[in-house]
C-alpha cells in the first residue's frame, strides 16, 4: 500500500496545479485602468491574460464589441477565462446624462452578458464600480452601505452592481474613486485634463473647490486588484464588495494648485469655485472605507504629488 504522500501534501499539490493555469480576460484593456491591469498580469508568468478593446485595439489587444453578444461569446468560449475583470465602462458623468440609453448598453447590458458567460464557463466577474454609487453625505462609506447615487452615471453603475451579484454570489464588486495614470491624451482622466488650464496662465480658470475627491493611481489600483485575485485562489470565499482609494483628499482646485507647484508654473489665474459643480450632480464626499482590502495586504498608495508628476512630465513643457 502506497503511503508516501500525506493529505496535506495532496492539498499543496492541488493548490500548485490550480495556480499554474490562471486565465484572465480584461475588458477595456486600452483604457486608463485597463492598461495598467493588462501590464501587471501580462508580466506575471502565472497568469495568461487576454485584453479586449474596441476603438484602440492593437497587436496585443483583441478588438471586441462588448455590445455584440455573439462576438463576445465566441471569444470567451475559446479562451475559457477563470476571471473576467470588467473595466470597460462609460465613466463620464456629463456624457451619461445626455446618452443614458447608450450608457446602459455598456454599463449594464454588456455586464449582464459577461456574467451570463462567466456562469457558463465557471468563471467569476470583478466589476469595476465607482464611489459615485453613494450620495456623499455620510463618509467614509463601508462595503455594507446602501448605494444612493445622485446622477445617471452612478445609477448605471449601481444597476450594474445589482446585475453582477444577482448572477452569482461568487462575483466581486470593486469600487474606486476618480483615477489618474499614464495617459495618451490629457483628457483621458478627469484629473490630468486639468493640466491644460494650469499651463495656460493667459486666461483665468475656475476650478471646483467644493466637492472632495480622492485621486487614485491606476498603477496602485492594478496592484490591489492582483492582490485580491491572488488571495482569492487561496481563499475562495473572498467575494462580494471591496473598496480601494488613495488617501489624499483634494478638490479639483487643490489638484490644479499641486500641478502648478510641481512644475513651477504660475497659479494666479486659477480661481477657487466654492459652488457645487454644474452639469451632472456630484456627491460632496464619497471617501471609501478600504479596510477589507488592507486586511489582504494592499498598502501601495502613491502620494498624489509623486504620482501626478510622473504622469504629466511628458506633457510639459
Amino acid at each position: 500500500m502506497f503511503t508516501g504522500i500525506s493529505q496535506s501534501s495532496f492539498t499543496d499539490i492541488s493548490l500548485w496545479i490550480a495556480e499554474m493555469d490562471k486565465k484572465i480576460i480584461i475588458t477595456g484593456a486600452s483604457g486608463l485602468l485597463g492598461r495598467e491591469c493588462f501590464k501587471i498580469f501580462d508580466s506575471d508568468n502565472e497568469w495568461t491574460v487576454l485584453g479586449l478593446a474596441y476603438s484602440r485595439s492593437s497587436d496585443k489587444l483583441k478588438r471586441v464589441d462588448l455590445t455584440n453578444f455573439q462576438q463576445v461569446a465566441s471569444v470567451f468560449r475559446e479562451f475559457k477565462p477563470d476571471v473576467i475583470l470588467h473595466a470597460a465602462a462609460e465613466r463620464r458623468p456629463d456624457v451619461v446624462e445626455k446618452e443614458e440609453d447608450k450608457t446602459k448598453q455598456i454599463n449594464v447590458e454588456a455586464t449582464r452578458n459577461l456574467c451570463q458567460l462567466a456562469n457558463e464557463l465557471g468563471a467569476y466577474v470583478i466589476f469595476i464600480s465607482t464611489d459615485y454609487v453613494f450620495d456623499g453625505r455620510n463618509p467614509p462609506y463601508k462595503i455594507t452601505d446602501k448605494p444612493n447615487p445622485l446622477n445617471k452615471y452612478g445609477l448605471s453603475k449601481a444597476e450594474g452592481e445589482k446585475v453582477v451579484m444577482e448572477y452569482s454570489s461568487g462575483n466581486i464588486i470593486f469600487r474606486v474613486p476618480v483615477l489618474y495614470g499614464s495617459v495618451e491624451r490629457l483628457d483621458e482622466s478627469a484629473v490630468t485634463v486639468l493640466f491644460d488650464k494650469v499651463k495656460d496662465s493667459s486666461q483665468s480658470a475656475e476650478m471646483n473647490h467644493c466637492e472632495r475627491r480622492y485621486p487614485t493611481s491606476c498603477s496602485d489600483l492594478a496592484v490591489a486588484l492582483k492582490i485580491l485575485m491572488d488571495s482569492r485562489i487561496k481563499t475562495p470565499d473572498l467575494t462580494g464588495y471591496f473598496h480601494w482609494s488613495g488617501t489624499d483628499m483634494m478638490t479639483k482646485y487643490d489638484m490644479a494648485l499641486a500641478m502648478a507647484q510641481l512644475f513651477g508654473l504660475p497659479s494666479h489665474h486659477l480661481i477657487a469655485d466654492v459652488k457645487p459643480s454644474t452639469g451632472a450632480p456630484r456627491p460632496y464626499d464619497c471617501q471609501l472605507d478600504c479596510s477589507r482590502m488592507e486586511s489582504l495586504g494592499a498598502t501601495k498608495r502613491t502620494p498624489f504629488k509623486t504620482g501626478i508628476k510622473s504622469v504629466l512630465e511628458k506633457f510639459y513643457p
